[in-house]
């Protein structure tokens, strides 16, 4: 049974605030930009970088619909920062940035990281998403969904990067003993499963 099954039970809802949580360059920005596209208005939430911490705001998109034969969803996309326990200016210089720009950069990356975590109080639900072609042993995954059951915030669990030839969905299921939905936010497979998930959250 998954931790969203276990432990939570919500009435029907016709619109909900979702929030899109994980670690830096995990794909939750790509995630974002493709509810976007797909439901949305188009526009994009936030840029793609390689550089981790590109996002560093939090960044909501209200009227993103989907819907099923039950009826339809009103959604709010909130793009949060990646959520880090350290942050160290040296690995922005490893990307071209200048020691100036990279300590300053290190700052705005800190203050993100507590955006993100204040924004928590807002949301109806959260999308983690976990890098599936990455160990998912990482203390940053339990800390949001630690976060995220404290507050007794519904939670699906998006194994993204599954398209990738090094990803092993089913090693993040048995880490966080739930089910999870595989997903290429790049790609879009997995999506059609992703919105039945949230669709479920809403009771529908």
């Amino acid at each position: 049974m998954s931790i969203l099954s276990r432990l939570f039970a919500r009435s029907r809802k016709s619109r909900l605030t979702i929030g899109i949580l994980g670690a830096p360059n995990a794909g939750k920005t790509t995630l974002a930009n493709r509810i976007s596209n797909e439901c949305g208005n188009g526009e994009p939430l936030g840029v793609v970088s390689p550089v981790p911490h590109e996002t560093r705001e939090c960044s909501a998109l209200e009227h993103c619909v989907i819907s099923d034969q039950n009826g339809s969803l009103d959604l709010t996309i909130v793009d949060t920062p990646g959520i880090a326990t350290s942050i160290d200016y040296r690995e922005f210089q490893q990307h071209g940035l200048t020691r100036q720009d990279s300590i300053q950069r290190a700052k705005e990356a800190t203050r993100g990281v507590i955006k993100a975590i204040q924004s928590l109080d807002k949301m109806d639900a959260a999308i983690v998403v976990v890098d599936a072609a990455r160990a998912p042993f990482d203390q940053i995954n339990w800390t949001v969904i630690g976060n995220l059951e404290a507050r007794r915030i519904p939670i699906i669990v998006a194994a993204n990067k599954s398209d990738l030839a090094d990803a092993d969905p089913e090693l993040v299921k048995e880490t966080f003993q739930s089910d999870i939905i595989p997903i290429s936010a790049k790609d879009g497979s997995g999506m059609n499963e992703l919105y039945g998930s949230i669709l479920s959250v809403s009771g529908m």
